[in-house]
């Protein structure tokens, strides 16, 4: 299928033939009729892709504390590397979706195939969107009407938050296409509104609804507001304008009455001065998209609707609302339509978009748009091949910026990439010389012509995954964590065990050069180990908390170093014990002490934790063995103390990516031993498990 996307590191936008997305559960699958550019939005995005590097830095000025101090920490060359590879991201661009549901997923039950439905999917022939972000269209709404529903959405919640009651005077600050909706909303709602634009085509077409307007480039808008509310000023602003300095948002207060009320759609600059709010006690608030349940994902990918007498209007109720208003005539948003443009000839709007002045243009969609889930690329047919290729089953970051980068100099024959959307796999798929991109992982699984399939999607997935490989007959690399359960870990090794393939987990860090010459340094005599991870935060809505989807940081991470410490002991985990910080102890813990006892009378504790600073180092690993101390600080440098002929090293970072594809490669090819025991990686995971139940007992837990 065609899909529109913007390359933020040059700022092409671009029509990609990209895979079609596979229906997922709690998902309606939509063939798209038409779809509204907002101009506002992807202008800004189209913008800053060509911006340089220095502009670029100067509009995210939290980023580039962020790469300051990635650099302290990791070096620069790392920090570069990442950087350039977060800008080569492809970006999908649209929100503003209408067509016909093709396909529902498991678990719908308010849709079927047929219905129309307004969703926020984006520029492309099918999109795949949850239903609580999905509304159906009412018979007397046309597919060119309903395409304005998301984004009418925007300024019925900034009027939702004004909370504007029959006969107040209301200002609307810019009357672009946002401005103009909600100024009409508002009329509906018996408001006096009163506009304020220097385009004077927006004026002229405002004035024609009912708007009184202000031209700021020849009156003093303040002044001009007082004049018109006979000195009151007015009951609230709301803004939605799009400009950098901050004269919007006090012009704002100054309209306002005492006790007024401002609230900002748009993007202006926010250095409020206290003068300005304090005098009159004004309120001010910012709107946040859609409405209620936008960015939680609990409602939004998991289908859990707000109880409806708590919470009155979810951002799918108010789709449903300015549905409702157009279909009754309260809306008329067919007048904002400027141009209607078939998808093929989508640069007629990109082209020229920094001096377009539409309000609102249209995308058209083919009717006969083929479903394929899988684009062949790079001229290759996979059928004819006669090699046994490698497919990687995720497309995010750790593909992007790690696995990849490390298999390119390896030069092995990568058959496949399967990403959920189709966008991120593709690009990547062109990049690297991948054959076939495709959002249909089975058809990965069912092609005789793979032989070894790397897993790296979220971890929730990597268990089933794992023995869907396995049952077909492949080699499976899965990034860490195997399981997030026992009951997962059983059924991969009674997998593993019917199908003789070999299995390997991501657990890079004993293959880094740092790490393989303490290994080389170390005897076979009992040691202590104190391994740190400053791990750094992350926000407790990020998917990697999630117990049932992430696993938590201890699985999901800290098992990095249970099978750094098993590898550096040459022994497995018998036991293990652990304490958090804080009174209140959950298994979603990321601030832990674990303690580790080994078979062979080794001792290891691992100090995990995210409350420190980003600019140290991220890892660090101290080994006491038979009066010798090895240091290993971050993969760039080790220290060896008392070690006879044995030098320190130092080097860039290297966390040892490379090195274990090169093994697994090698392995896989000549028929060699597994690079890691499948015992040893059942062991690590077991532990894993068992520092959870240790955090809830306090007790010394063993790992059978």
């Amino acid at each position: 299928m065609k899909q529109i996307i913007q390359d933020l590191k040059n700022g092409n936008t671009i029509l990609e033939e990209v895979p079609a997305p596979e229906i997922k559960r709690g998902h309606l699958l939509i063939q798209s009729t038409f779809s509204l550019v907002s101009l506002g939005t992807e202008r800004m995005l189209v913008e800053f892709g060509k911006a340089g590097w220095i502009a670029k830095a100067r509009q995210q000025p939290d980023k580039v504390k962020q790469v300051l101090d990635k650099i302290k920490a990791d070096g620069l060359m790392p920090t570069l590397e990442a950087v350039f590879n977060k800008l080569d991201q492809p970006l999908p661009l649209g929100y503003c979706n209408v067509g016909r549901v093709v396909a529902v997923g498991e678990g719908v039950v308010d849709f079927k195939i047929g219905d129309r439905v307004a969703s926020n999917g984006q520029h492309a022939e099918y999109v795949c969107v949850p239903v609580n972000l999905a509304a159906r269209v009412p018979e007397q709404v046309s597919d060119e009407e309903a395409s304005f529903t998301v984004i009418a959405s925007i300024g019925l919640q900034g009027i939702r938050l004004l909370q504007p009651t029959f006969g107040e005077t209301i200002v609307v600050t810019g009357l672009g296409l946002i401005g103009l909706i909600t100024a009409e909303l508002l009329l509906a709602n018996g408001c006096r509104v009163i506009g304020i634009e220097i385009d004077e085509s927006k004026r002229a077409l405002a004035l024609s609804k009912g708007i009184e307007v202000v031209n700021p480039l020849q009156d003093d808008v303040v002044k001009a507001v007082q004049s018109l509310t006979n000195g009151i000023g007015a009951d609230g602003v709301l803004i939605t304008a799009s400009a950098k300095n901050n004269d919007i948002i006090s012009q704002a207060a100054q309209m306002c009455r005492k006790r007024g009320r401002v609230i900002l759609t748009g993007v202006v600059g926010l250095d409020i001065r206290r003068a300005d709010f304090y005098e009159k006690e004004i309120t001010f608030q910012v709107s946040c998209s859609y409405g209620p349940g936008r960015y939680d994902d609990d409602y939004e990918y998991k289908g859990l609707d707000y109880p409806i007498a708590h919470v009155r209007w979810t951002e799918k109720r108010n789709f449903e609302a300015i549905l409702f208003a157009i279909a009754s005539g309260k809306l008329d948003v067919k007048s904002l339509i400027t141009e209607v443009i078939d998808l093929h000839e989508y640069q007629k709007i990109y082209g020229s978009m920094g001096g377009r002045q539409s309000i609102a243009s249209l995308l058209k969609y083919p009717d006969n748009a083929p479903y394929e889930q899988t684009v062949k690329l790079n001229g290759i047919s996979l059928e004819a091949s006669k090699t046994k290729g490698i497919a990687i089953i995720g497309a995010g970051n750790f593909t992007k910026m790690t696995l990849l980068p490390a298999m390119k100099a390896l030069k092995p024959t990568i058959s496949y990439i399967a990403s959920a959307g189709g966008v991120s796999g593709t690009a990547m798929a062109k990049k690297y010389g991948i054959q076939n991109s495709t959002t249909d992982y089975k058809a990965v699984l069912n092609d005789a012509n793979t032989g070894l399939v790397l897993i790296t999607t979220r971890h929730n997935l990597h268990a089933r995954m794992t023995m869907e490989a396995l049952q077909a007959g492949k080699h499976v690399f899965v990034e860490k964590p195997l399981a997030l359960n026992e009951e997962e870990l059983d059924q991969i090794v009674k997998a593993q065990q019917a199908s003789g393939k070999m299995v390997m987990v991501g657990f890079n860090r004993r293959f880094s050069p740092f790490v393989q010459k303490m290994k080389k340094a170390l005897s076979n005599t009992p040691m202590h180990i104190v391994a740190t991870m400053n791990a750094g935060f992350i926000p407790p809505n990020v998917w990697v908390h999630d117990l049932l989807i992430g696993g938590g940081r201890i699985v999901g991470e800290a098992c990095h170093f249970i099978d750094l410490c098993n590898y550096l002991t040459g022994s497995k985990v018998v036991a293990v014990s652990a304490n958090a910080l804080g009174p209140h102890v959950t298994e979603q813990t990321d601030n832990v002490s674990i303690l580790l006892r080994f078979e062979n009378g080794s001792n290891a504790v691992i100090n995990y934790f995210s409350n420190g600073d980003k600019s140290y180092s991220k890892e660090r690993v101290e080994v006491y063995q038979d009066g010798r101390t090895l240091i290993m600080d971050n993969y760039r440098s080790l220290q060896a103390y008392g070690f006879k002929g044995l030098s320190s090293m130092k080097g860039k970072q290297d966390k040892g990516h490379s090195a274990q594809f090169a093994v697994l490669l090698n392995a896989i090819e000549k028929g060699g031993l597994e690079p890691i025991p499948f015992d040893s990686l059942v062991n690590t995971t077991k532990a894993s498990f068992a520092v959870l139940t240790a955090i809830k007992t306090g007790t010394w837990e063993k790992v059978q």
